[in-house]
């Protein structure tokens, strides 16, 4: 039976204006040691489909995973019935659609090694040696390696004659080592934040070398200094950190539905409104930022999304000025645009799509400097690297980073290593800040794989990526 077609069809046939289903098989396994002990390993698959019918300006969305004739054409005229609901709800906004081609494709996450292939002994054998590892180290009082694997595999249809078949996995390894040293504990983190590749990266990876570092780096933090009172400080940001920070304060800004008020009432909204489009200074004029899930490895490469519109990349802030933001079919049209950037992605069948971050990266600087360089030229101020907590208002204006590994920088090198750092800055203020960024050597990519947003919570994939980074006179001081 040919679920697509008979959806579609029948919608149609109902007097939807547009409607689309996406039938979608999410495979996760999840696997996790903490010291020599294996805590988890399982896997969890879901499968079933979801039904869009946009009518009279509203959206109408039901699911169901029973796969019959007589299952997919209930939850047709399930969609259909709260699509005309909603538009009596909301007959004084109504929302219109951007336009769009159709299109007959497929994407498949360019891979080596599928990692569900990889018998699970083998993962474990691997990630005891790792621990095993960081465990030698005395001081050392806890490690642990949690490791996610991921497979999306969906066929897509609409009433435009679109016709998909995608297939997308990312891979996701986190190694911590925790030390103790007179009455305090620190942790040091590998955290790549994921890659949307097969078993071939962790392979390319010398990992059990890595957990070396990081334990030796997790003694060396628990030992560490703390930094003092808050002054105004130099910042050096490593493109790890960066991630976070670019995620929370110019991803999350920059999606329109976020923008237009939509997740108000949940997430917050937007300072980044749109009569500020072309003329705000957002940073500095080296602060250029790209949308772009054409980006290879990217984890929100997926060839299209869920509104079937085809990946692509755009300049989100380009010399400075917020110039576009990343959008959907029923957001961009809101602002006056007639094409979606496709950033439109649900996490499971069951999920409406809805407006996401897409990969964001900020481009390397023109002009050749390395991170030894840039260091050299800092006399005072402190080098950050790592993730580590976050806090930023409703507005996504005001906010607090620490990190998970920090150096003093003191006549141009590295002075000591320190602990319990923070920073606290505002839009635009920090961004434009900027006024160094090391050349295109040294850009790198790292994902974020645990994006909440939405009613209810739904969790989205995406890449950030940048080469390190100076920013100048930020508060910054040691926390308790």
């Amino acid at each position: 039976m040919n679920y697509l077609d008979l959806a579609m069809d029948a919608a149609l046939s109902l007097g939807a204006e547009y409607a689309d289903i996406r039938i979608q098989k999410t495979t996760d396994q999840v696997v996790t040691m903490r010291n020599l002990s294996l805590k988890n390993a399982d896997i969890r698959i879901l499968d079933g489909y979801g039904i869009r019918i946009f009518k009279d300006g509203a959206w109408g969305f039901a699911h169901n995973n029973v796969f019959s004739k007589e299952a997919v054409i209930k939850t047709v005229n399930r969609a259909y019935e709260i699509a005309c609901l909603s538009a009596k709800v909301n007959k004084d906004k109504k929302l219109r659609l951007a336009p769009e081609r159709s299109y007959i494709a497929s994407f498949k996450t360019p891979l080596k090694i599928d990692p569900f292939d990889i018998p699970l002994s083998q993962k474990v054998e691997m990630m005891m040696d790792v621990n095993s590892m960081m465990m030698a180290f005395e001081g050392i009082a806890q490690t642990s390696f949690h490791m996610i694997m991921h497979k999306d595999e969906k066929l897509f249809a609409s009433t435009l004659g679109t016709r998909l078949e995608i297939s997308h996995q990312f891979i996701d390894p986190v190694i911590t080592a925790t030390a103790i040293y007179d009455g305090d504990s620190q942790s040091r983190t590998f955290d790549e934040g994921g890659r949307a590749v097969g078993w071939e990266w962790i392979e390319s990876m010398d990992l059990t070398e890595k957990a070396k570092q990081i334990a030796e780096e997790a003694l060396m933090k628990v030992k560490a200094d703390t930094l003092g009172p808050e002054e105004r400080r130099t910042l050096i940001l490593d493109p790890n950190h960066l991630g976070l920070t670019m995620h929370e304060s110019v991803g999350h800004p920059t999606e329109l539905d976020r923008v237009l008020g939509w997740e108000a009432d949940f997430a917050g909204i937007s300072f980044a409104t749109p009569e500020k489009l072309k003329n705000y200074q957002y940073g500095s004029e080296i602060v250029n930022f790209m949308g772009d899930n054409t980006l290879e490895g990217g984890l929100a490469t997926m060839g299209f999304d869920d509104d079937g519109v085809p990946g692509q990349k755009w300049h989100i802030i380009k010399d400075g000025i917020l110039n576009e933001y990343g959008s959907t079919r029923d957001t961009a049209m809101e602002i006056g645009l007639d094409y979606s950037r496709g950033c439109n992605r649900a996490t499971y069948y069951y999920d409406q799509p809805i407006n996401r971050i897409p990969n964001l990266y900020l481009m390397p600087g023109k002009e050749k400097l390395s991170l030894g360089q840039l260091i050299a030229d800092t006399d005072d101020g402190v080098y950050i690297q790592g993730r580590g907590s976050f806090s930023i208002d409703q507005h996504r204006v005001n906010f607090q980073f620490g990190g998970d590994f920090f150096w003093e920088i003191k006549n141009g090198k590295l002075h000591r290593p320190l602990k319990k750092v923070l920073y606290k800055s505002c839009n635009p203020e920090f961004w434009n800040s900027c006024d160094a960024i090391c050349d295109e050597r040294f850009w790198r990519p790292f994902g974020v794989v645990n994006c909440g947003k939405g009613q209810p919570s739904q969790t989205a994939r995406m890449t950030h990526g940048a080469s390190p980074a100076r920013f100048r006179n930020i508060r910054v001081g040691g926390s308790q």
